[in-house]
């Protein structure tokens, strides 16, 4: 369980270095810790405050910009 857990940490870890680059991520992983941060809250704060064609907007945009090649997540 420990290496599933590491292993999950530094795949997540390169995801936000590779998109926002080392500094950006530990900046964006201390907001986190010390903000004593609730993702759910936020997302439903960030979801709460749209309209359903303002979410449909940003779904088609993530879509177009992603679009989906039939690859399986692999799980760890």
């Amino acid at each position: 369980m420990m290496n599933d857990r590491v292993t999950l940490l530094n795949m997540c870890m390169d995801v936000l270095c590779n998109n926002v680059g080392v500094l950006a991520a530990e900046k964006f992983i201390y907001l986190i810790r010390s903000e004593n941060f609730d993702y759910t809250k936020w997302q439903r704060e960030y979801y709460d405050s749209m309209t359903p064609d303002q979410i449909k907007q940003e779904l088609d945009s993530f879509s177009a910009a992603n679009p989906f090649e039939g690859k399986k997540a692999e799980i760890i």
